[in-house]
């Protein structure tokens, strides 16, 4: 039987075992970034649903979009047509460069890596795919294929997927040396595949992996030993996209690439099970070979509201606002480092944050304990924080991108007095 402080509702048997605390939460309202429990106690979101609530929770305008809709159309399938799809598709098609036209709605970041994956081994004829170690694709049996963190892992076959070296420049083996990681990468297609791939996928800023941002300059080099390979290359952008992280709407824009797939979840719903693929004209033909279809995707009440957060993230400049706030929240979460021996590592861009606790910064011995401790003594304080990292010892802060910077003050004087209390 599953202890009862492991579940939330249990006729859903909602179990996450490696973030299990004394007490779970019945969450019962959101306003914002703020949450409330049944006794009407309230919390400062710092996690977003799992980087999910971009807008804030019950942004006024996409409940509007939502319920306007509703009462029109709730559902017809993608076999007829209704202009709030084409509309969102169109708004979304805008905010890419380079030739990526073309969209695909799914339910969910797991479906959307799935048909990426798809159209990767269609449009090149080949089976291997690349991805990178410690980082999370998906749950669906073949995204956990290009998962590789064992916390998530299940003993089932994955197929035709190498990971390779991680370039994390806190712990990588070559530091901030993105060459020393893209030489893994030819490595393992000239001695692992027949000289060819299907594609590459990557996080531009691991989310459950622990923000771990990529070495500067990865992308870039191995976008070009993939495209030699006869690959494309893939942006998982689940929880770096639509400007959270401050200096550009897109992560991959940090690298200084333009990939050939996008996939996208998460923040484009505001809480809504809604996903997108957008590709080029060139490699969405290959689905044209059969049918490609989704019953729920495009679903006019998911459209109209993704429509509704592109919108309110533009007019309420939510990208400069990540910027800004982020950079506070970074500044004083650096001092705090100085302050506390336990934080190994502060990383990060805009409103995604990892705080990395280690016993030995020399060595850099995860603190699971300690993290496990402090964990619960900021929700005790009223903060929900995160948790990632093979070890499940990075704070992961990722908020609602309306997180004010009073309140990244009140989360960074939280953390410091639970860790006065080690």
């Amino acid at each position: 039987m599953i202890p009862k402080q492991c579940w939330i509702f249990f006729s859903y048997f909602f179990f996450v075992p490696e973030q299990c605390s004394s007490v779970k939460l019945n969450i019962v309202e959101g306003k914002m970034q703020y949450l409330y429990d049944d006794s009407g106690r309230r919390y400062l979101d710092a996690f977003a649903g799992i980087v999910t609530v971009s807008c804030g929770h019950c942004h006024p305008e996409i409940l509007n979009a939502i319920t306007e809709q509703s009462k029109l159309l709730q559902h017809a399938t993608t076999i007829y047509l209704h202009h709030t799809i084409g509309d969102f598709a169109e708004s979304l098609a805008a905010k890419m460069p380079g030739n990526l036209k073309v969209v695909y709605f799914v339910n969910s970041g797991s479906e959307a890596n799935e048909l990426a994956m798809m159209m990767a081994r269609l449009y090149t004829g080949s089976l291997g795919m690349i991805s990178l170690r410690n980082a999370y694709h998906g749950g669906s049996s073949s995204t956990l294929g290009l998962t590789a963190l064992n916390t998530w892992k299940y003993p089932i076959p994955e197929g035709h997927v190498h990971h390779v070296m991680n370039p994390d420049p806190y712990r990588g083996a070559f530091g901030a040396d993105a060459a020393s990681y893209a030489n893994d990468v030819q490595d393992h297609i000239d001695y692992g595949t027949s000289g060819k791939v299907a594609g590459f996928i990557a996080e531009t800023m691991q989310g459950v992996g622990g923000a771990v941002e990529l070495a500067p300059g990865y992308l870039k080099l191995v976008y070009d030993i993939i495209h030699k390979a006869g690959g494309v290359c893939i942006a998982d952008e689940v929880q770096t996209g639509f400007g959270r992280t401050g200096s550009h709407y897109w992560g991959f824009e940090t690298q200084g690439v333009i990939p050939d797939i996008v996939t996208m979840a998460k923040g484009i719903g505001n809480g809504l099970p809604l996903g997108a693929v957008v590709t080029t004209p060139e490699i969405a033909s290959v689905l044209a070979q059969k049918i490609q279809f989704n019953t729920f995707g495009g679903n006019p009440v998911c459209s109209a509201g993704g429509l509704a957060v592109l919108r309110v993230l533009d007019k309420e400049k939510r990208q400069a606002h990540c910027a800004d706030v982020g950079s506070h929240l970074l500044e004083r979460l650096r001092f705090l480092m100085e302050r506390h021996d336990i934080i190994g590592n502060v990383r990060g861009r805009g409103l995604m944050v990892g705080i990395e606790l280690v016993t030995d910064r020399d060595n850099k011995t995860p603190a699971k304990a300690e993290t496990a401790v402090v964990f619960e003594k900021l929700r005790e304080l009223g903060v929900l924080v995160g948790k990632g990292g093979l070890h499940g010892n990075v704070f992961r802060i990722k908020p609602p991108m309306c997180f004010s910077k009073d309140d990244a003050d009140f989360l960074v004087d939280a953390l410091d007095y639970s860790l006065s209390k080690l």
